[in-house]
């Protein structure tokens, strides 16, 4: 594509959701997007009573920071998440960073229920901070960029993804991209339970697309990239 046209290029519309449960990290995640230079982004703050009175419409892709998952959720009621649910659903995308990959899964009453996965080891949510190794799938490493299969990465109290038991036909599978290779197990969490669980997944619910990180690029140097890079994948423009 000529240069010129790159130029003209619409923004993509991205809102962070500011409210009960949000964390210091939303700070260094706008700042990642704003950074980015490969792609022009439209960066906002949307709260609960916005998305309840419908103005998801004028965005592309809603992400969830770090922080509390239930304290976002409660923050949202019933109205906010099924209004996140159908804005997903008519072709919106989703990012969720660890407390927002926390409110995506389906496993607590006041979830999104966008990806069909399970919180493993809920108890020991609060099992330490600290860096971490992931795995990456091939896939992974393609959408990444990242030609080695491993890279470190922070994590902060994010959760273990796993698929669940059961099978819930109105949400969608989804598509692991990296799992743990190493655990931070603290504050009396067990060992061996970290590892192999799922740390960035991807999934398509109706015409919309969601992404869920449980650690933290926008806290990793030299990983700050990767939260556009999801964003543009969740708006379609990967």
């Amino acid at each position: 594509m000529p240069i010129g046209l790159l130029a003209e290029e619409k923004p993509i519309r991205v809102a962070i959701f500011d409210g009960v449960g949000v964390g210091p990290s939303a700070l260094p995640l706008i700042a990642a997007i704003e950074e980015a230079k490969d792609h022009p982004f439209q960066v906002s703050r949307i709260t609960a009573p916005e998305i309840q009175a419908g103005k998801l419409a004028d965005v592309d892709v809603l992400v969830h920071p770090g922080g509390s998952g239930g304290g976002q959720g409660k923050a949202l009621g019933e109205n906010g998440r099924k209004a996140v649910r159908e804005f997903v659903h008519r072709g919106g995308g989703y990012l969720g960073v660890c407390g927002g990959a926390y409110l995506a899964t389906n496993d607590y009453e006041w979830s999104l229920n966008l990806i069909d996965a399970k919180v493993v080891d809920k108890r020991h949510w609060a099992r330490g901070i600290g860096d971490v190794q992931l795995q990456l799938s091939p896939a992974g490493s393609a959408l990444f960029g990242h030609p080695e299969p491993e890279l470190f990465i922070h994590y902060a109290q994010g959760p273990l993804l796993a698929r669940p038991e059961w099978d819930n036909p109105d949400v969608p599978n989804y598509e692991s991209l990296a799992v743990f290779k190493t655990e931070i197990a603290l504050k009396g969490a067990p060992e061996g339970v970290m590892a192999r669980t799922s740390a960035a997944v991807r999934a398509q619910y109706g015409s919309g697309r969601v992404f869920c990180f449980s650690p933290h690029p926008e806290l990793t140097e030299g990983l700050h990239h990767l939260i556009p890079l999801t964003v543009r994948w969740a708006a379609g423009k990967e």
